[in-house]
């Protein structure tokens, strides 16, 4: 019944409907009249456009705010007719209606729930709605509270991946007069993994395959969860390949078959491999990559002295620097490749019972050197520039990438060179003879003196046996004295040929620096020996031959003796 506000009734009716009221509360087992804070059942009778108006069988009908009948979607959730539950919250209000709520009708229903469900130990569902100071918060039908502590196994450090997701929880703590509930996850996850445990226990035995799920990731390896029990993946047992980091195969969460390496009961510690359950790739390496063969991979490390390719997983092989380029000089590997990057080589060689393959990037080419024997044959002349000058000769550039050596000795027919760098200095153009091409050596020899005859090849011609002529003595010795003849030809006046009587010391006789003339006795072109003699000069008048005839009887075995000396030491 609801009360005529234009038409009150008077106070007799209404200590009348009281008197009815609570004369209904005992028909239903109620002690006396309904009290504020208790929850008491109603019917809709009609709905405003703030309020839902309920009759409790009080003296006057009760509202509650429509809004408390309201979904998400913003549509009312009741009509006249309907049963509710409510809390009377204050007997009458300033317009004579009852005080309801719905809101608290359900919280108070939803305590009492919660407080039955901790007397029987039991599990209760919740959704995680948002982060609070040490922890979560969980709606259950009323907030709660989840440590963080308690919200897994382990430490979790990113609480936002919980978050809108609906979990079990178990009550660890309850206080219904101040409103706190503290929830515990980790209990039943604890429960739950120690059941497993025993189940995965059963089949934990050395080459067992399980699967599992990762649960953490390290730098050095993955914690796998077998159920129950964690094992260890270790970084270098995930693949046959190369891994930097064990994030470049898993995520936290990732379903993995593995193979049981090892296994500590009595420490419980597991140790796992994924690669095992896969066959070596090394082992048909040699019929996939028969020597010859081009292939593509990726770089995935260089050293000073190559660099590694990876061609397979599990399968790398190293590219020699000396393998790099035909033609360049290369100082270190990154000038010519980067990590990451994909390279092609060709299989020089390969020993899978070592798991090496040797590379060549150079392969890809043609050598250059096979072609340099038709474009500049033996006996060409080419035109450079000195790139290198060092003790024993003179590199010149004859192509790019292409040096030919000069070796000292033949840089000049005649002259005594110290040192090329005497002559010639970086970035000098020079003219050189091709004298021999080693092309599986890479060798180009070049020479400078070739360029010219031979000044030995004609001495006999200039000057034969018997002439007269002019040196400078260059060197004196206890066996005699060096004259030069001609620019960087030399011959020997021995102590015999030096006067007629017997001389004890050439000193005596020549210095050096001082300039005499000589007759020549004898030429050997082919060890590039000659005897010279002054004394011979004293007999121009007689029979010239025969005094030739006898001195070189016994003055070449001594010159063949005292020259091969004499220039063996230079």
């Amino acid at each position: 019944m609801q009360q005529n506000v234009n038409n009150p009734v008077g106070m007799d009716a209404e200590e009348d409907f009281a008197s009815m009221f609570e004369a209904s509360l005992k028909e239903r087992g109620g002690d006396g009249l309904i009290k504020e804070g208790d929850i008491v059942k109603g019917t809709v009778i009609t709905l405003t456009k703030d309020f839902v108006v309920v009759d409790i069988g009080y003296k006057s009908e009760g509202q509650v705010p429509i809004a408390e009948f309201t979904n998400a979607r913003g549509e009312i959730t009741i009509k006249p007719g309907d049963p509710v539950e409510v809390l009377l919250e204050s007997r009458e209000n300033d317009t004579g209606m009852v005080v309801l709520s719905k809101e608290k009708a359900d919280k108070m229903r939803i305590w009492d729930e919660i407080s039955a469900a901790c007397e029987r130990d039991e599990i209760i569902k919740g959704v995680i709605v948002g982060r609070v100071k040490g922890g979560l918060s969980v709606d259950i039908g009323v907030k709660a509270f989840l440590p963080g502590s308690q919200v897994d196994i382990r430490p979790v450090r990113n609480l936002d991946q919980y978050l809108s997701k609906e979990f079990e929880f178990k009550v660890i703590k309850f206080n219904k007069k101040r409103g706190n509930i503290v929830l515990s996850r980790r209990v039943l996850l604890e429960k739950q993994r120690e059941e497993q445990k025993k189940e995965t226990l059963k089949n934990l035995k050395e080459g067992a395959i399980l699967k599992g799920q990762v649960k953490n990731l390290t730098d050095y390896g993955a914690f796998i969860d077998l159920g129950g029990i964690d094992g260890l993946l270790h970084i270098t047992d995930m693949s046959w390949g190369r891994v930097g980091h064990p994030s470049e195969m898993f995520n936290v969460g990732d379903e993995v078959r593995v193979v049981v390496l090892k296994f500590d009961p009595a420490a419980e510690r597991v140790s796992l491999g994924l690669k095992q359950i896969q066959e070596d790739p090394w082992h048909r390496a040699d019929e996939k990559y028969p020597v010859g063969t081009r292939v593509k991979g990726k770089v995935v490390s260089i050293t000073d002295y190559g660099a590694f390719i990876e061609i397979e997983a599990g399968v790398e092989g190293l590219v020699h620097v000396t393998e790099m380029s035909w033609t360049k000089r290369v100082k270190h590997p990154s000038k010519m490749i980067e990590i990451g990057r994909e390279a092609e080589a060709v299989v020089l060689d390969i020993d899978p019972k070592a798991k090496r393959i040797a590379l060549g990037m150079k392969q890809i080419e043609q050598n250059p050197w096979t072609l340099l024997e038709d474009k500049y044959p033996i006996g060409s002349v080419i035109r450079g520039q000195v790139r290198n000058v060092t003790d024993f000769g003179i590199f010149v550039g004859v192509e790019e990438g292409v040096d030919g050596l000069v070796h000292v000795s033949d840089i000049s027919w005649t002259q005594r060179i110290k040192h090329p760098g005497d002559m010639f200095k970086k970035g000098d153009t020079v003219e050189a003879v091709v004298l021999n091409i080693d092309v599986e050596n890479e060798r180009f020899s070049l020479g400078i003196k070739q360029l010219q005859q031979d000044p030995w090849d004609t001495l006999s011609e200039r000057t034969p046996v018997g002439s007269r002529v002019k040196g400078k003595v260059t060197k004196t010795t206890d066996f005699g004295a060096f004259v030069e003849i001609e620019p960087g030809i030399e011959g020997l006046v021995h102590v015999s040929e030096l006067r007629e009587e017997r001389v004890e010391n050439p000193r005596d006789v020549v210095q050096e620096g001082q300039e005499v003339d000589v007759k020549i006795i004898d030429i050997n072109t082919q060890d590039r020996k000659i005897a010279l003699s002054i004394k011979a000069l004293l007999h121009e008048g007689e029979d010239y031959r025969e005094y030739i005839r006898q001195q070189q009887e016994g003055s070449r075995a001594r010159l063949g003796d005292v020259m091969g000396n004499r220039f063996n030491k230079r």
